[in-house]
């Protein structure tokens, strides 16, 4: 399967720091590439692509040179991106994942692969949000099912042709206890929370 790692946001929830998100080095690894890396030990996926835009200058100079394919698209809106993105690609189905989650594991995205099933059309990857508060992170978006509450990851997998075509696809939840996904950079709090992690 076809992977799009978005890194094309403005970063606004970061601030003022110097340096684009994407960028960050955590562990002595910029984060998108601990994300690509991640997707390229994965089994299950056989093309990965990265999305960037005029906000991610750096980003876009640093995965061309060491060989990471990249997509250029506007940056003002994320489904916006995702359609220019998508219009590219080849898949029936993609994988999408936000550049900023330093902890995944190809064992994580294999997983998620083997729990996808075309008939779902869209499947969403949701953390268990005391996973995520017990790491000291505080969620952004979360989502109440069956009484307890999720925090949306960012991974996911779509059908890349409902998506183009304005379809309204069903959307599966993944339900998950995986820290692996409970770090996402968003913030200067989670930048250090991630580093002293690793």
């Amino acid at each position: 399967m076809e992977v799009l790692i978005n890194a094309g946001g403005k970063g606004t929830r970061m601030g003022p720091c110097g340096i684009e998100k994407p960028m960050q080095m955590i562990g002595g690894r910029h984060v998108v590439q601990r994300v690509v890396d991640a997707m390229n030990g994965a089994e299950g996926i056989d093309r990965v692509l990265v999305s960037v835009s005029p906000n991610t200058p750096e980003t876009e100079a640093y995965l061309k040179s060491v060989g990471v394919e990249t997509i250029r698209t506007s940056g003002e809106d994320f489904m916006m991106d995702l359609h220019e993105s998508f219009s590219v690609m080849n898949g029936e189905y993609v994988m999408t994942s936000p550049s900023d989650i330093p902890l995944m594991t190809p064992s994580v995205i294999d997983y998620t692969l083997e729990m996808f099933r075309p008939e779902m059309e869209s499947m969403i990857v949701l953390v268990k949000a005391g996973i995520v508060r017990e790491m000291g992170i505080v969620p952004s978006y979360t989502r109440y099912i069956d009484g307890e509450e999720w925090v949306l990851s960012g991974l996911s997998v779509m059908d890349r042709e409902g998506t183009l075509e304005g379809k309204y696809l069903n959307e599966h939840c993944l339900k998950t206890e995986w820290k692996e996904l409970a770090v996402n950079v968003n913030t200067q709090a989670e930048l250090s929370l991630a580093r002293k992690l690793f």
